[in-house]
């Protein structure tokens, strides 16, 4: 099954580019190696949530904000390669959560982006990957994903 079939079954569209909001690219490649920006929990231009998790943002709100996140990273490698289906592997994966100072969960934050990964990509979705509690994000998202994947030539 595609990658495209797995998003359709799960009623996912991955979202447009959004242009970056400074002097930075969305993807770069080193060899077949393809590094991603970090990308935030937008939906339709708008953060799904903010604040901190553990704080104005519950653990359950922000797991669903790293899955936007990792589909926004997602749109972003489709425009990089052209299809999903040539992702190799998901190599790294480093998930940001903005946390209230007594918040210890990122990881379990972090697996709503590892979960979709996995779904829709198999056993190439799965990945090496840090999840870091931060005192803010960019824009006050609650949750950043940023993507390492080695792309079949």
């Amino acid at each position: 099954m595609s990658v495209s079939d797995r998003l359709e079954e799960r009623g996912l569209v991955l979202p447009a580019v959004s242009r970056p909001g400074g002097n930075y690219v969305p993807a770069t490649w080193v060899g077949d190696i393809l590094f991603l920006a970090g990308q935030v929990a937008m939906r339709d231009g708008e953060l799904v949530a903010t604040g901190r998790v553990g704080g104005e943002v519950t653990p359950e709100v922000a797991k669903t904000a790293a899955e936007v996140a990792v589909l926004n990273a997602l749109a972003v490698a489709q425009d990089a390669i052209g299809s999903l289906d040539r992702i190799e592997r998901v190599a790294r994966m480093t998930v940001y959560v903005a946390s209230a100072p007594d918040f210890t969960g990122q990881s379990q934050v972090a697996n709503g982006a590892s979960d979709l990964l996995v779904y829709l990509l198999g056993e190439s979705g799965r990945h090496a990957r840090s999840a870091v509690g931060m005192a803010s994000l960019p824009i006050g998202s609650p949750v950043e994903v940023e993507l390492t994947i080695q792309v079949k030539r």
